[in-house]
């Protein structure tokens, strides 16, 4: 890939880069067969030789000392049960012991001066936040530690020190995203307490054993029955019509009684408010 002279880095880029010149460099000495120490048959036990302690053939050892003391973990990676190649050279002890030089980059001091005074007081909101709503308790809950760290930080941000506290749907860029990539309702289960899911499961159980008895039973099969073969609404409907109109003939025949001159109560004859379609009528 052709590389731009000039071309600015991004920010992940420039973090590769300081890592990679924070890792020692591999040695570069080739290792040869005339400088490794040949191993006789007579000279082979299995307490002393490994494939993973490559360079220790033969050696002593204590029960008081340390048998990774000249191990370095770097340079010796486990053992895959595989004699060492023959090509393979084993660095010099002073090589291993000097430790990766670490310098303090500028990407290093932008994070450390900028992004980790703010974002390490939220991590600590959101772990607060968490343990309140049982996370470290429940294997599934409601609370979407994302949508927390981003309400948190939209509205701790040093431009809006002043404005009013926003809700998480309420950020302006958080109903732009969502309206392109609707989320899913959240299950009810995760909505629900402990003493409210406990209230619908009891309620449902009452209504299913007042349901199972027989003269209910049988009253909503008398019910289903009466709905198939007559229209019940419409019946209800005319049947509610029908006294309306005879209570509204009734008032316009009563004659209106003369009222002395000082009399000030005034009577109103009000029809009879007309009930729902669906209400039962009256035996």
């Amino acid at each position: 890939m052709a590389k731009i002279i000039g071309a600015k880095k991004s920010l992940w880029q420039q973090v590769c880069e300081e890592y990679e010149a924070e890792q020692p460099s591999p040695p570069s000495v080739v290792w040869t067969d005339s400088s490794s120490v040949s191993t006789q048959l007579s000279q082979y036990s299995a307490s002393t030789h490994s494939t993973v302690l490559i360079g220790l053939t033969t050696a002593e050892v204590f029960v008081d000392d340390d048998p990774l003391r000249d191990f370095d973990p770097l340079w010796h990676p486990p053992g895959l049960g595989k004699p060492r190649p023959p090509g393979q050279k084993c660095p010099s002890t002073a090589a291993t012991r000097s430790p990766p030089q670490l310098h303090g980059g500028p990407v290093k001091r932008f994070l450390e001066s900028r992004v980790f005074p703010v974002l390490l007081p939220g991590l600590e909101a959101l772990l607060t936040e968490a343990q309140k709503h049982g996370c470290f308790e429940k294997k599934k809950t409601a609370f979407n530690p994302c949508d927390f760290l981003t309400e948190w930080l939209y509205n701790h941000n040093p431009r809006r020190r002043e404005q009013v506290p926003v809700n998480f749907h309420d950020i302006p860029f958080v109903q732009h995203w969502l309206s392109m990539h609707p989320r899913p309702p959240i299950p009810l289960f995760l909505l629900l307490s402990k003493d409210q899911a406990a209230l619908l499961i009891q309620a449902f159980w009452r209504g299913y054993k007042i349901r199972a008895r027989p003269d209910v039973q049988e009253l909503r099969q008398w019910q289903k029955e009466l709905r198939e073969n007559s229209d019940i609404a419409k019946t209800v409907e005319q049947f509610w019509a029908q006294r309306e109109s005879r209570v509204g003939s009734a008032m316009t025949d009563i004659p209106e009684s003369p009222q002395p001159a000082n009399a000030d109560v005034s009577i109103q004859v009000v029809p009879p408010t007309p009930r729902a379609p669906w209400s039962t009528p009256p035996r």
